[in-house]
């Protein structure tokens, strides 16, 4: 029972642990952080099954663990506000091409990181080309880009249709096909 009690105990702890790190620390893990993830385990392992290395208590520890993640995933399903406490809610990086400092600094998220992530799921190279960047409860960033604007992309569409006017007309013989300007 003493056993059950320790890994219910350090469940609870790497819970609190993880959600006070961040949501970044689990989505984007570096090698430095793999290996020390790798180090916090075997210490945990060592604290949970003590002296006892048996495959019983083995099998006991790892129970536990289900049950304890079947438990409180049924739990987040019950409760929105539990839910809203173990995953968080996703939080606003960039509004409108500004960033949001406090935000970003509150979750570790640097600029470097938004754009990283604008660059390759969206194509976007600057941040006012950024309409909302969202940190999700997963991790992950979100990037929604802003509306192109419509006067522009005529302007370019007319512009690049001139341009293929102009060479067609080029082609044509001086003086246009009846003797005149074509474009007048």
């Amino acid at each position: 029972m003493e056993m059950i009690l320790r890994t219910i105990g350090i469940y609870l702890l790497l819970l609190v642990i993880f959600r006070l790190l961040g949501k970044r620390s689990l989505a984007e893990l570096s090698a430095f952080d793999f290996i020390l993830f790798l180090i916090i385990s075997e210490a945990l392992q060592n604290a949970l099954v003590d002296e006892d290395k048996s495959v019983v208590m083995g099998l006991t520890v790892v129970l536990t663990f289900l049950m304890l993640d079947l438990g409180l995933s049924w739990l987040k399903r019950k409760s929105a506000a539990f839910e809203k406490f173990a995953e968080g809610v996703p939080l606003l990086l960039v509004d409108h091409g500004k960033v949001i400092e406090v935000n970003t600094a509150r979750s570790r998220i640097t600029l470097s990181d938004i754009l990283q992530t604008a660059r390759e799921s969206q194509g976007l190279e600057r941040m006012e080309q950024i309409k909302y960047a969202v940190l999700e409860t997963s991790g992950a960033i979100s990037i929604i880009p802003m509306e192109p604007d419509l006067e522009e992309i005529l302007d370019a569409r007319v512009k690049a249709i001139d341009v293929k006017l102009d060479a067609v007309l080029a082609r044509l013989p001086a003086g246009g096909p009846s003797g005149t300007d074509a474009r007048r």
